[in-house]
């Protein structure tokens, strides 16, 4: 499944081509993607104009204008899903798609016909394979009470995530560090690879309880806000390569991300630890069904 830098990629590849854009008509070529689409999802999107898009951890945000707070349209990739820019004028789309399956028009399940001030005539194309992505129309003004935003953590990205913001979600927690990473109501938009990534920059142990980076008196350890500055590196780094790019994946224009040449123990199962002066073997474990990797004799 994309992770936050492939989202973030998709989000920063769309953002010219739908931002001040007007919605001309939403084209529907099913009811339903991962769960039925909104009632009246096309006829409350026509006619409005999206004022900005941003990303919530792992979805696409595009804040659309209406006679109210606003109308928030919230797009998850899920496993497949993948958008495209399509114009009369071919010089203007941001690159090719180098993956057929991506431009199977049998896939295209909604389109965004839009009328772009810099663009013109513009469509805007949710490719989906195996339909794992979903769409959700919410008041742009409550999102604290959208079912899918509303209960998500901090995101991995800024500043505000430091030892002293951890301390807090991972006190007294007997789980697993990986599984407190992983889930998105203490931390939103990390996904296995990149704390798989994280963790060995780091040089803590997946299997580690989470509490037991926090100290006695509700304070970080020291180890704790290495972890943190760990994991907004990886993602930032990540993010500028274009992301990972695994399996059914493509950057919002088609092109491949490359961060995956530079992982340090994400699928290297058997293969010497990349730390200077360490002798370790990248371990494979299993943790919650999913594959964790890591190094034994350096994360600890």
């Amino acid at each position: 499944m994309p992770e936050l830098p492939e989202v973030e990629t998709v989000r920063r590849g769309l953002q010219p081509f739908m931002e001040g854009a007007l919605i001309r008509r939403v084209e529907l070529k099913r009811p339903d993607l991962r769960f039925p689409l909104p009632a009246g999802f096309a006829s409350r999107l026509e006619g409005r104009r999206i004022e900005s898009l941003g990303r919530r951890a792992k979805y696409l945000l595009a804040h659309v204008a209406d006679d109210r707070a606003g109308l928030m349209l919230a797009m998850h990739l899920g496993m497949s899903g993948s958008f495209r820019m399509e114009s009369p004028e071919a010089s203007i789309l941001p690159g090719a798609f180098h993956h057929p399956r991506s431009q199977a028009r049998t896939h295209d399940h909604v389109l965004f016909h839009l009328d772009s001030p810099e663009w013109g005539d513009l469509t805007v194309v949710f490719n989906d394979p195996r339909r794992f992505g979903y769409m959700t129309l919410h008041d742009a003004g409550d999102m604290e009470n959208h079912p899918h935003l509303g209960a998500l953590g901090i995101e991995p990205t800024g500043n505000a995530l430091d030892g002293g913001a951890l301390a807090p979600l991972f006190a007294g927690k007997t789980a697993p560090l990986k599984a407190a990473l992983l889930d998105q109501k203490l931390i939103a938009g990390l996904g296995n690879i990149y704390v798989c990534e994280a963790l060995w920059r780091a040089k803590l142990s997946p299997r580690r309880a989470a509490g037991s980076l926090v100290r006695k008196d509700g304070k970080p350890t020291a180890r704790l806000g290495v972890l943190a500055t760990e994991i907004r590196q990886t993602i930032a780094d990540a993010i500028e390569a274009g992301g990972s790019s695994l399996r059914d994946y493509r950057q919002a224009d088609g092109s491949l991300g490359y961060f995956q040449h530079s992982f340090a123990v994400y699928d290297r199962e058997d293969a010497p630890c990349r730390h200077p002066g360490c002798r370790g073997i990248v371990a494979r474990i299993v943790q919650s069904g999913r594959s964790t990797f890591f190094c034994p004799a350096c994360q600890r």
